[in-house]
């Protein structure tokens, strides 16, 4: 079973007490029982292994039976910055990029990007990805949920984080160097960014501004793919050398 993320004031051993929306998912969608396992997880990154004890409508209590902690951070934290995609592959994205163990995702208002975001739905649909990522980071036992930022644009991008130790941009027939070669940050108090861009690829403007903001340009070699296939081969390609894959 996943784990479930809970916060740390529902922590009181040796007892775990759960209400809202995860008491519904737990009672009604997986049905949990006095004496079902439950393994929750809190922000300060403690796992609790636990037994159900009651389940009612308002409250589900389980005993913990033990804890462990999160292993220390040893690579630096890893930013996707996902140019924004139509129909459900930028849901899809950001369900495999936090399985991949990415630590923020920035939605991206590119030139060519097809889709447009009215104001009046970013922070439903906002809601909406975090909500998936939350998902996403339960089922694959994560640590931490990845933080969803508000869409943004090239120039706010690249200002907002232009402290992190390095930033790519995969441009597709580039004459860069390839990803798998590129000198990467090292430790757990450094970042890297990653900026894919949208079905339409990128304007020369945007490539122009990212040069000139220290954003270099990268490949994932000869072949041509798709967004959100580019999206995933980078980030396995980068936790691959940090040692977070494979």
């Amino acid at each position: 079973m996943p784990t479930f993320f809970v916060g740390s004031e529902a922590v009181a051993p040796p007892t775990v007490r759960i209400s809202g929306p995860l008491l519904r998912h737990l009672k009604d969608s997986l049905r949990l029982q006095p004496g079902d396992s439950l393994t929750v997880t809190d922000e300060r990154r403690r796992r609790y292994r636990t037994t159900v004890v009651t389940v009612t409508d308002r409250l589900l209590e389980s005993r913990i039976l033990d804890q462990t902690e999160a292993p220390p951070r040893s690579s630096p934290s890893l930013i996707l910055a996902q140019a924004l995609l139509k129909g459900e592959k930028m849901d899809w994205v950001i369900q495999k990029a936090t399985e991949l163990g990415v630590d923020r995702i920035v939605p991206l208002h590119a030139r060519h990007s097809v889709v447009r975001l009215q104001a009046d739905r970013i922070d439903h649909q906002r809601e909406r990805w975090q909500r998936i990522a939350l998902e996403a980071a339960q089922q694959s036992e994560r640590w931490t949920v990845p933080e969803i930022d508000e869409p943004a644009t090239l120039p706010q991008l690249l200002s907002r984080h232009a402290a992190c130790a390095a930033k790519f941009l995969l441009a597709e027939r580039a004459t860069g160097p390839s990803l798998n070669a590129i000198p990467l940050p090292v430790g757990p108090d450094k970042s890297l960014m990653l900026v894919i861009g949208p079905e339409g690829g990128w304007d020369p403007e945007e490539l122009r501004l990212a040069a000139e903001q220290g954003c270099g340009t990268a490949t994932l070699g000869r072949r041509i793919l798709r967004a959100e296939t580019a999206a995933i081969a980078a980030i396995s390609i980068v936790q691959a050398r940090l040692g977070e894959l494979g």
